[in-house]
């Protein structure tokens, strides 16, 4: 009888665990929506805390530093999760975390590094932004769970953030004189405490011969380059202006600033005042660009073309208004009344004149 007793109590015991085990994981299987938002915003401050980690001079320090930083940002985002909103499922692919922390472990200059640590944080910060809009705006419509579903997944995956991995803009002529300086100075020796002797003269000669070298090969470098680089210059200043494609959208060789805006008012006009918004935004892009102010190319969000005017005060806190009503009512945080319509239509003329006078 007690020999019975015992192994039917043991496995009694063992499916009460597996049991457990199993409500256990289906709990923990999806995160809610704010718990994903802490993350990210957590994701953010550690990105920080990688950029001041890989400043440190210490290699041993550093390396541990990063190692601990990039495995804490893995953990935060996972690549592949389900987030709960409104009491539905939605799909999270993190997957661009991962592979732009293995392209940042992947480079060894300094600059590149800290260049590539600052484009994870610019994305980490918009999709914080955006999910922070999506809280504020979730309460005044709780009953559309299809909606708020669509509105999530659309921030996770919209494209304005999916960036390819390129270099940073820049002068390419640039670029390429601080990596021949940096490979230069590499070449010299670290300055040692000299010993008083006769070989101040060799060291000094030395010296002279390292700087003689040097203005040498920068001397070849110009008179190899430089023809061919201001030759190109010329050919792409002759060259046929193409079709542009701005935030998505294609603008044909011809199609001006002034023709979108007139559009944006037909918009507005029969009603889509959320079109209307965006098609104005986009031609204020194109008035910025076709002024030199910008650059346009098809991989940049509107948060880089912000960035790019950061430089310039007035400009900088007209457009940042501009961006902030285009990213609330054209992702559907907000549907736009029609004061938000004569606000931002209002807000560009603003840019427009203040532009025009600074001529």
């Amino acid at each position: 009888m007690y020999m019975t007793t015992k192994p039917v109590s043991q496995a009694l015991t063992i499916c009460f665990a597996v049991l457990m085990s199993l409500v256990c994981c289906t709990g923990i299987s999806a995160a809610t929506f704010a718990e994903y938002q802490h993350r990210v915003s957590e994701a953010v401050a550690v990105i920080v805390r990688l950029q001041a980690a890989d400043k440190t001079e210490d290699p041993s320090l550093r390396e541990r530093s990063v190692r601990v930083n990039v495995d804490r940002l893995v953990e935060l985002l996972p690549a592949k999760e389900t987030v709960l909103l409104a009491g539905q499922s939605v799909a999270v692919d993190n997957t661009w975390l991962e592979e732009a922390l293995r392209n940042y472990e992947k480079v060894n200059l300094e600059a590149e590094r800290l260049e590539a640590l600052a484009r994870i944080e610019e994305r980490l910060r918009a999709i914080d932004e955006q999910l922070e809009e999506m809280r504020r705006a979730t309460p005044a419509a709780t009953n559309d769970k299809d909606s708020n579903k669509g509105r999530l997944a659309e921030i996770l995956r919209r494209p304005d953030y999916n960036k390819p991995a390129a270099a940073a803009e820049g002068n390419a002529l640039a670029r390429l004189w601080a990596r021949f300086l940096r490979w230069l100075f590499s070449l010299l020796p670290k300055p040692k405490p000299i010993v008083p002797s006769n070989s101040r003269f060799i060291s000094g000669l030395a010296q002279i011969l390292v700087v003689a070298a040097a203005v040498g090969g920068i001397a070849f470098l110009v008179w190899k380059f430089a023809p061919r680089y201001l030759s190109n210059r010329r050919h792409r200043r002759k060259k046929k202006r193409e079709a542009r494609i701005v935030l998505g959208e294609r603008l044909e060789p011809d199609q001006t600033a002034a023709d979108l805006l007139a559009q944006a008012e037909l918009l507005a006009r029969s009603g889509d005042l959320r079109g209307a918004i965006r098609k104005a935004y986009i031609a204020l892009l194109c008035e910025l660009g076709d002024r030199k102010i910008v650059s346009l190319a098809q991989h940049k969000t509107n948060r880089d073309y912000l960035n790019s005017v950061r430089e310039r005060v007035h400009l900088y806190s007209s457009m940042r208004q501009l961006t902030n009503s285009f990213e609330l009512h054209w992702y559907g945080f907000q549907p736009p009344a029609e004061n938000d319509w004569n606000e931002f239509r209002s807000g560009y003329q603003k840019v427009l004149r203040r532009e025009r006078a600074n001529k």
